[in-house]
């Protein structure tokens, strides 16, 4: 094409688009969504990504489509965001679906397995390896449909009231650690438990809990686990990188 007919051409797009814009702000429906995120407000690092999601929807949408957003507990316990999803009783949440390993261990493969993939590895794979396809494949089943909403990155081995020195230390320990982890740790006796992130810091204190892993020293600190457990380890070689997700009820 020649230069003086593509700057014509581009002129009149450029020209049409601003015509558009605000006739199909004012055509638009206004709707309101509810989210619930899995976590505290206290986490303004994944928290945060919640609230910033909405802002960002807002924006694009001149207001037109409002995403309200809901600590872990207000509407919905931390780990039943999914099921609310899934059955309507709000049409997002923000979680990860290693949570729900016991409904099927098919949902933890989303988000981190022992050995498994980092965080670039994972966003490869998501997109472009179909990896998020084959996430809404299995994620239809649940009337979700789901987004890629983050990643931690590498975390931490863990927080334990006691000193670990061999192997035999796992024996009874009862730690909160979720998905396939707590499968593989169960082979050295561990005894995993599943708590949302807003309820480990009283079960670490009252010792129902002996030890608890969940993201890196930011949020770590963010949830007090130094006031109430000695010894900190790294890596966690079962989080090489935890994917997170935003998940819609279809």
């Amino acid at each position: 094409m020649k230069r003086r007919q593509f700057l014509k051409t581009a002129g009149l797009g450029a020209a049409a688009a601003a015509v558009a814009a605000p006739a199909i702000a004012q055509s638009a429906p206004e709707v309101k969504w509810r989210l619930a995120a899995s976590w505290p407000k206290s986490l303004d690092t994944i928290y945060g990504a919640c609230d910033t999601f909405a802002k960002y929807v807002g924006e694009a949408t001149d207001n037109k489509f409002q995403i309200q957003v809901f600590a872990a507990g207000e509407i919905v316990p931390g780990l039943q965001v999914l099921d609310a999803a899934s059955n309507g009783t709000i049409e997002a949440c923000h979680t990860a679906t290693y949570y729900y390993f016991g409904k099927d261990p098919t949902w933890a493969l989303f988000c981190a397995f022992p050995f498994g993939l980092n965080a670039r590895q994972q966003n490869a794979w998501y997109y472009d390896g179909d990896g998020l396809k084959l996430m809404n494949e299995f994620a239809k089943q649940h009337n979700l449909t789901c987004m890629v909403g983050g990643n931690t990155g590498c975390q931490m081995g863990g927080w334990f009231r006691k000193e670990i020195k061999t192997v035999d230390d796992f024996k009874g320990l009862k730690m909160r650690i979720g998905g396939w982890a707590g499968k593989t740790l169960q082979k050295l006796g561990l005894v995993p438990q599943q708590i949302a992130g807003g309820d480990i810091y009283p079960a670490l204190e009252k010792g129902t809990i002996d030890a608890t892993e969940w993201v890196g020293p930011y949020d770590d600190e963010k949830l007090g686990f130094y006031k109430v457990a000695k010894y900190y380890y790294y890596p966690g070689w079962w989080e090489g990188g935890t994917a997170l997700h935003f998940m819609f009820n279809t």
